[in-house]
């Protein structure tokens, strides 16, 4: 699905390109790219999910 963001009468190229890019970090499209950029066993995912987690709570890794 296309992400469409119009130039505002008298708005700056910069400014469109920080509006566009909050949009795609609001729907998830760059985080949805980078994680189909190579595949992932589920083992993999499991354990970043584990660590992340882990982190969260503040605890060392082991």
């Amino acid at each position: 699905m296309p992400v469409d963001v119009k130039l505002k009468k008298g708005e700056s190229v910069d400014r469109a390109m920080r509006r566009l890019k909050k949009k795609l970090d609001k729907e998830g499209t760059l985080r949805e790219l980078r994680n189909r950029a190579h595949y992932e066993k589920p083992s993999e995912k499991k354990r970043k999910k584990s660590a992340r987690a882990r982190a969260r709570m503040g605890r060392p890794t082991s």
